[in-house]
């Protein structure tokens, strides 16, 4: 009896140093669970109602909320209903211009299934590129047609492309100049970031105010190109165009601090060698100073780009949208139809802008995935 009482003992003293041992590890979990199921809450809860909301119709009547469930209604609504010429535009057959786009854009994504075909067969880029496929007609159809007018959802894209595709090239190229010896480069420094500094509602209002041709503070200049009488806002092209220079002039300076941070803290060493060894000015940026900035440049353009699909004040206070939707972003699509108290609709139209916002991120990242294992 004493010796199984021993035992017992025994092994009850061996185990307990491994119950601390577990509790010890376990301590810090269990501390941080709170704050992160609050995280979760303040996260997840959103993108659940959110979705619920997407598949239901809202009716206030009678000082309360009624949810109706109409599963997807919304979204066809949207993609085949009524708001279908909101959302896609109006299709025509493509311009000569289109057609060439339109096999550039073919040849490119059968040559990046291909290149994916030799690691196994390539389902993935296959669906991705059918979709791209499907998005590059949308764009062609509607932006190099004769009677074609582009939707909210080919607006969108165009600023958000077109505008961060600008956006790192000029700010590369202010990056590589204020990284030289020149004179005044700190004091440029200060002013490229001086847009970073006034919110998008102010940007919107002083770009509102430099467009005016009548009786705004660039009247002088527009009298002087023959503008006195055009107006901005009634011009489809002019209004994007107007839009875009806004998003330029705010977001570039984004660009170029990051770029910036990113060439003064490059290792030298190999560009003092390729120097002593006769390389021009090119071929340094070409096989030195790219390749050490793309880690970088890659989370640049992949957080500007899904920060640029949200874009609304400019449109909005710029141009109202006009003319018609022809500066209607799909978050502000989103907007107008949710003061119109079609929350359903609206909620429908975010989550749109979710699947389309993960769709080019996750082409993006595969895309850049082996350049930047490499890098």
């Amino acid at each position: 009896m004493a010796t199984v009482t021993s035992r017992v003992a025994l092994s009850s003293a061996r185990s307990a140093p491994i119950r601390r041992s577990r509790l010890e590890r376990a301590a810090p979990a269990l501390f941080i669970l709170p704050a992160v199921l609050v995280v979760l809450f303040i996260s997840i809860f959103p993108l659940l109602m959110s979705l619920f909301l997407s598949l239901s119709r809202v009716r206030f009547a009678g000082g309360a909320v009624r949810f109706e469930f109409v599963g997807l209604n919304n979204y066809r609504k949207l993609l085949l209903g009524s708001e279908q010429k909101v959302l896609f535009g109006v299709l025509d057959m493509p311009s000569p211009l289109g057609w060439v786009l339109l096999a550039l854009v073919a040849f490119g994504l059968a040559w990046w299934i291909v290149k994916g075909a030799r690691r196994g067969f390539p389902i993935g880029r296959i669906f991705a590129s059918a979709i791209l496929a499907g998005l590059a007609w949308l764009v062609v159809s509607t932006l190099f047609s004769e009677k074609g007018r582009p939707g909210t959802l080919v607006v969108t894209m165009l600023y958000v492309f077109v505008g961060i595709a600008l956006q790192y090239l000029i700010g590369l190229g202010l990056a590589l100049l204020c990284a030289q010896q020149l004179p005044g480069r700190t004091f440029f420094r200060v002013v490229f970031l001086l847009p970073m500094m006034i919110t998008p509602v102010g940007v919107g209002y002083l770009f509102r105010m430099l467009a005016d041709t009548n009786k705004g503070p660039l009247m002088p200049l527009w009298v002087a190109l023959g503008l006195q009488d055009f107006s901005w806002a009634n011009n489809a092209w002019g209004a994007r165009i107007a839009v875009m220079i806004g998003d330029l002039w705010q977001w570039t300076p984004f660009m170029f601090i990051v770029l910036l941070a990113a060439l003064e803290g490059q290792d030298v060493e190999p560009i003092e060698a390729a120097i002593v060894d006769g390389a021009n000015s090119w071929q340094i940026f070409r096989h030195i100073t790219l390749p050490a900035i793309l880690p970088v440049s890659a989370t640049l353009i992949l957080i500007r780009m899904i920060e640029a699909f949200k874009i609304i004040d400019l449109p909005n206070i710029l141009t109202n949208g006009g003319p018609g939707t022809a500066t209607e972003t799909l978050t502000l699509y989103a907007y107008r139809i949710w003061r119109a108290l079609d929350i359903g609709g609206s909620a429908a139209i975010a989550y749109i802008l979710l699947f389309l916002v993960t769709f080019f991120a996750m082409v993006y990242v595969r895309a850049l995935r082996a350049r930047l294992v490499n890098a």
